[in-house]
């Protein structure tokens, strides 16, 4: 498998997260508006997963989407939708056993809905520029070179709730991978229903993450994500008004209530800034 990469979504250019407080209001008050406020360094430019490229547009796939693994706390490889997993004995076939969960229509996620996301990806017509990631996954590589089907991929799903995913030699990463939005999963009857449009405006768009996108409408540089009710945890009720570009906010208002305890700082008592390449999830 190719090096990952240096560039946009596994490092953003350098963005100045500061957190700090919000307007001296009283914890009662902040408990009723959870939201929580920041600026990109860009617009979006898709949130179709087989064609992002930037950094923006993951950031905004890892805050609305999940797939088997998400990136926690100092970077260590957290469960989302798999259960479980085990491997084969010579590391080449990874079977994962996935919990029960629903699109922000309500219908069920299932392992079908991986198999047709890592298909539409590294379909030669597709021309993802991160396809190759994929290399490693059984004939993944002559599937984007245009030499087998789609079908030929070594992934399957087994039931509703098992996917199954051979490689054609063992890769220690894999399921770090896992957590790359680029191998989260599609919602095959949304992608047909808007064809072209798909992925080009939050409406056009199924979510399984905890938060759905809403306002964004292809090239405005505002838009917000609110809370999905049929993900099974999720912090905030909404992450409000994002703006890129026209303005880059010197601070960025903070109200997020944890464990039913809401911390409010003021400027003046902040004691770190954080200041590097990188992008958080909510």
């Amino acid at each position: 498998m190719r090096p990952i990469k240096n560039k946009a979504p596994l490092a953003l250019a350098a963005l100045s997260m500061i957190v700090l407080t919000a307007c001296g209001k009283s914890n009662s008050q902040a408990n009723k508006k959870q939201e929580f406020s920041w600026s990109t360094s860009a617009k979006i430019l898709t949130i179709d997963m087989s064609k992002a490229s930037d950094a923006v547009s993951f950031d905004q796939l890892r805050n609305t989407m999940e797939g088997l693994y998400r990136t926690g706390k100092n970077g260590k490889l957290m469960p989302a939708l798999a259960t479980s997993s085990t491997v084969s004995k010579d590391g080449k076939t990874y079977t994962f056993t996935l919990r029960k969960s629903k699109w922000s229509d309500g219908s069920p996620v299932t392992a079908k809905d991986f198999v047709y996301s890592w298909r539409r990806t590294v379909n030669s017509k597709a021309a993802s520029e991160y396809a190759y990631l994929f290399d490693g996954i059984k004939n993944a590589t002559a599937i984007t070179a245009g030499k087998k089907p789609l079908s030929s991929l070594g992934v399957k799903a087994e039931g509703d709730y098992k996917l199954v995913v051979t490689l054609d030699r063992r890769i220690p990463y894999f399921k770090n991978l896992m957590a790359f939005a680029l191998f989260f999963p599609q919602a095959e009857k949304a992608v047909k229903k808007y064809g072209s449009n798909y992925g080009t405006a939050s409406k056009y768009m199924l979510y399984n993450g905890p938060y759905v996108q809403k306002g964004w409408m292809g090239s405005n540089l505002s838009w917000k994500m609110v809370k999905n009710k049929y993900y099974l945890n999720c912090l905030l009720d909404q992450t409000g008004n994002q703006e890129c570009l026209q303005r880059q906010p010197r601070r960025l208002a903070v109200q997020v209530r944890q464990r039913e305890i809401t911390k409010s700082v003021r400027e003046h008592k902040c004691k770190k800034s954080l200041e590097k390449p990188g992008s958080f999830l909510l």
